[in-house]
């Protein structure tokens, strides 16, 4: 594999410990190390949605925990209740109280392995390098990122011998592909024992793989569902048509008056607050570019006047996720007594996602679909670290010193992460640092961590870990 250069450095009495400490964390990776870590975490496997709780508490107790008494860590393996459906990991590694803390958190579960629709010769269950891949489930999400920030941990640690000048708290959890159960209520009931002044954690995509990336938050997810039930069964479309109300074209021109066809939101309680003046300086220059299978972006798809970036990143989208009416594989000439949708809705800090429900019902009963019956869920809220906030600038400082180059700092990551628990119930500033690419095969066949993005990924961790020290240490 091609080795990456480490990033320009800038003067200093620990330039020289610096520099050795991230080219000894890439060695690691060179040398095969991280491959073998990465192999022995794989060959658990940890399907979440499977649900072995054996397989899921091995993977803890077996691999990490050791990992981490090795480097002087205390470990707790619990469950928020004796019947949770979710298992946890709590570490810490404590120095001084008058030390800043860090928190750390990832998941060890992953999603179904699907051996049988791999390429010839890969296994979801262990760790393959061809060319500068190295495929195997968890490798990109999310065993091959806690691997990378555990590693250049460990270098930082071994080159300070043994005091790295900051606290360090790791939560690792083995049901985030099933929607992070009970992670909240452990974070309710663990407030103390994960008390700590920012939290740097790795998961998610980069926007590009040879682009280093920050990102400060997440979207917030809403699903609304739309049901209009007139009567029970179908009845005769030549009989009937033009004498009864038919769901399906009710619910279609519903659907048109929430959100138009160029996919631009029509109802003010779910759009966002206009975008900020520094949220717009940040996503100026970030590129949202379609990767090889990908489909083409839709240039004219969206909010009007929005940059690709910020309509992914700055904005909500609005999506029609499934309907119902009938049966669309046997159609049969009756016209349906029932239609359903269920819609979608991405959001960023500022949307009223509490007030979403009724906004949409009043919406509809002003444009005469008052028969309508709307239900809204909340699946998670939106987070964002103001772009100014210090610790901000301290880790693009840190990342852009180690590879020189620009960091893409995004306001919100574009899907869903738990970082609300984090947030809300931690009251935590999050920094989130990724080590995969848009096109890793994510939760498909063929995942992969591009071995390149992992090279410089270790120096940038090991870098931010280093600097951090430093920064207690002024």
């Amino acid at each position: 594999m091609e080795r990456f250069a480490a990033g320009s450095q800038t003067a200093g009495i620990d330039d020289d410990g610096r520099g050795n400490v991230l080219a000894e964390t890439a060695d690691h990776l060179q040398s095969g190390a991280f491959v073998a870590d990465l192999d022995r975490r794989m060959a658990h496997r940890t399907d979440s949605t499977a649900g072995d709780p054996g397989v899921l508490h091995a993977y803890l107790a077996d691999e990490i925990a050791p990992t981490l008494l090795a480097m002087g860590f205390t470990t707790e393996i619990c469950r928020a209740a004796e019947d949770g459906r979710n298992l946890f990991l709590i570490a810490e590694r404590h120095e001084d109280s008058s030390l800043p803390t860090v928190l750390m958190y990832g998941h060890g579960d992953v999603v179904a392995g699907m051996e049988d629709r791999w390429s010839d010769g890969l296994s979801p269950w262990r760790a393959t390098v061809r060319g500068d891949r190295l495929y195997g489930r968890g490798s990109a999400d999310n065993k091959g990122q806690h691997s990378i920030n555990l590693a250049a941990f460990a270098a930082v640690l071994k080159a300070r011998q043994g005091r790295v000048g900051f606290n360090l708290k790791l939560l690792l959890e083995m049901g985030e592909e099933i929607g992070s159960p009970e992670l909240q209520a452990i974070c309710r009931s663990r407030r103390d024992r994960l008390k700590a002044d920012v939290m740097i954690s790795s998961d998610g995509p980069r926007i590009a793989a040879d682009r280093p990336t920050l990102f400060l938050g997440a979207r917030g997810g809403l699903n609304i569902r739309l049901t209009l039930d007139l009567r029970p069964g179908g009845h005769h479309s030549g009989n009937w048509g033009g004498l009864l109300v038919n769901p399906a074209t009710r619910l279609s021109a519903a659907i048109a008056c929430l959100v138009d066809g160029q996919g631009r939101i029509l109802v003010d309680g779910l759009r966002p607050p206009p975008l900020s003046d520094a949220v717009r300086r940040a996503l100026s220059g970030i590129p949202v570019v379609s990767g090889p299978g990908e489909p083409e972006i839709d240039a004219d798809w969206g909010e009007p006047g929005l940059s690709p970036a910020e309509r992914v990143y700055g904005w909500n989208t609005l999506e029609v996720l499934a309907m119902s009416a009938g049966n669309t594989q046997r159609p049969v000439n009756a016209i349906p007594g029932k239609a359903e949708a269920v819609l979608q809705l991405r959001f960023v800090v500022g949307t009223d996602a509490v007030g979403a429900g009724e906004a949409v019902k009043a919406h509809l009963a002003a444009n005469g679909f008052g028969d309508m019956e709307v239900s809204a869920a909340v699946m998670s809220n939106a987070t964002r670290l103001d772009l100014d906030d210090d610790w901000v600038r301290w880790a693009v400082g840190s990342m852009e010193r180690t590879t020189a180059k620009p960091v893409a700092l995004l306001p919100n990551f574009g899907g869903s992460l738990p970082n609300e628990f984090f947030v809300e119930d931690l009251g935590l500033p999050t920094l989130w640092v990724p080590h995969s690419y848009p096109g890793c095969n994510q939760h498909a066949p063929d995942e992969h961590l591009l071995l390149p993005v992992a090279d410089e990924a270790l120096r940038i961790m090991a870098g931010l870990f280093w600097d951090l020290g430093e920064r207690a240490a002024r």
